[in-house]
This record gives structure tokens, sequence and C-alpha cells, in this order.
């Protein structure tokens, strides 16, 4: 039995259907019952469970062969990452009572950084899980392409796209979370021993220009990036209404600075999703 949280969510989604198509069976982890029948209806044996109740996830985690684990996204965590923290433990707590053969957690690009910054709920994450005696893998994906999402609807309406990622003709480590999905679904499929790290990226490395480009033909209209001043960030967030929005320019700052990258950039391994590809399915 295959175990998958966050199934809901789009690298999730992709996991589940992945080892569907390959004919293994796998458990949906839900809160929502609604959502737990529509897994149901592609084949899916169905758990509920909440991420912060430890006696629900062993209960959903109990028999399987590999787990799947992605945490809530939280884009405006309270000082300290509280919720984070509960969470972790009580997967800690689950994975550890039910013992399944192995784990592939997903985790983040930077999550060694030591600057605390809002990925640094998946170094959490890495810290909280890393000591579990089954065989457990971290896989640490670039930025998504598609955060690109939140471009389209400026691009179409004003031609310009806010750049929060600085200078806007620096290529950072993308990845299509259709790539993600696939390579969690091959690395579940596939048993190793102890602990490791996976790093991902796309076939080609992208700046916010190649962003406005690319939907500029898309949409067959002029679109250009713009860059956002460091200096309105917090105004900016907090009028968007995040209460905490430190974490969230730390870890822009982390890119434009350098310091949230690869950790082993000699093994990282590479999807084959282009940019293209992603905004032709975003428009």
């Amino acid at each position: 039995m295959y175990v998958i949280t966050g199934i809901s969510g789009k690298v999730g989604g992709v996991v589940a259907r992945t080892l569907l198509a390959a004919g293994k069976p796998v458990r949906a982890v839900v809160r929502d019952p609604a959502k737990g029948q529509a897994w149901a209806g592609q084949g899916c044996e169905v758990a509920l469970a909440d991420m912060n109740d430890e006696a629900a996830l062993t209960r959903a985690f109990t028999g399987a062969e590999a787990v799947f684990v992605l945490l809530p996204p939280n884009f405006d965590p309270s000082p300290g990452l509280p919720e984070t923290r509960r969470i972790v433990a009580a997967l800690r707590g689950a994975l550890a009572a039910a013992r399944p053969a192995r784990v592939v957690c997903i985790s983040t690009v930077g999550a060694q950084a030591k600057q605390p910054n809002l990925l640094s709920q998946l170094g959490v994450l890495e810290q909280g899980l890393g000591d579990l005696p089954m065989p457990l893998t971290f896989l640490r994906p670039a930025w998504f392409m598609e955060n690109a999402a939140w471009d389209v609807a400026p691009a179409r309406e004003t031609g310009l796209i806010p750049s929060f990622l600085q200078p806007r003709d620096r290529a950072i480590p993308m990845v299509a979370t259709a790539d993600v999905g696939r390579t969690a679904a091959e690395l579940l499929q596939a048993p190793w021993t102890g602990q490791r790290v996976v790093e991902l990226e796309g076939p080609h490395r992208y700046a916010p220009d190649d962003i406005a480009a690319g939907l500029a033909r898309l949409l067959r209209s002029d679109v250009r990036a713009e860059t956002v001043p460091r200096e309105t960030w917090q105004a900016l967030f907090s009028a968007q209404g995040m209460k905490n929005p430190e974490p969230r320019m730390r870890m822009l700052d982390g890119f434009n600075e350098g310091w949230l990258t690869f950790e082993d950039p000699a093994r990282v391994v590479q999807g084959s999703t282009t940019l293209e590809t992603v905004l032709r399915g975003l428009v």
C-alpha cells in the first residue's frame, strides 16, 4: 500500500495518479470526506486524518509499503514556526509507530540554509524526521514554475508582471510540479537504505524576464517584468493580510542573494517539463 498525504494538491495528485497508472494500491489521506470520495472513485482507499492528529495519521500509515509526506502550505507562519513543529511532531510519532518500509518527504531547495526564512519550515521537517529508523528520502525541488500562476492576470490586464526575484534577468533553478510528483512516485517505488537527499530542477533555468517573454508569446501581447522594490515589500505583504511577512521576505532575499540554493549542485536531478509547457497550462 502506498499512502499519500497532500493528495489534493498538485504534487500529491501527480504522485497518486502516477502510482495508480502503475497498478499500485494507493491510500489517500484527506481531511475532507468529499475529497476522499473523489479519490475513491479513482480506485484509492481513503483514510481521514488531520495532519496534526498523530493517532489518525498512525492509522493511515499502518500497513504501508511506502508513505509520501507533504506538509500543508503555510505562507504566513507564526514566529518560531509552532504550526509546523506541531505537524512534524505528529508525523514523527505516526511514522515511528506505523513503521512503513520507506518514506519520501517533499522538502525544498535551500532546506539546509541556516538563515531563518519561509522555507525553514522544511528544514524543521528534515530535522524532525531525520533520525527515524526506516529508509527516508528528502526530495528538494527548486522554485516551482507554477508560481507564475500569479502573473497571468496582471500580464493580461496590464502587460506588467511584478518581480520579487531580482535582478529580473538572472536565471534560477525552477521545476514543474508534474516533474516533482513523477520523481516522488519513482522514488517511492524503488527500495533504498538509510537517509538520502535528492535535489531536483527542470531542464533549464529561468529568469523573471523569461516568464514575461513566455507569457507574451502565449498571450500575443507585450508583457514585461517589473521589479518590486525591496523597501516596499513589508507594507505590500501586510496590506495583503500577512501578519508576519518577514519569513516570506527573507525567503525572497535568499533566492536573490544566492544562499537558498542546492546543497550538492553536481548531483542535482533534472526533470523534463519546460517553462513554456507550464505557462501554456496556466494561460
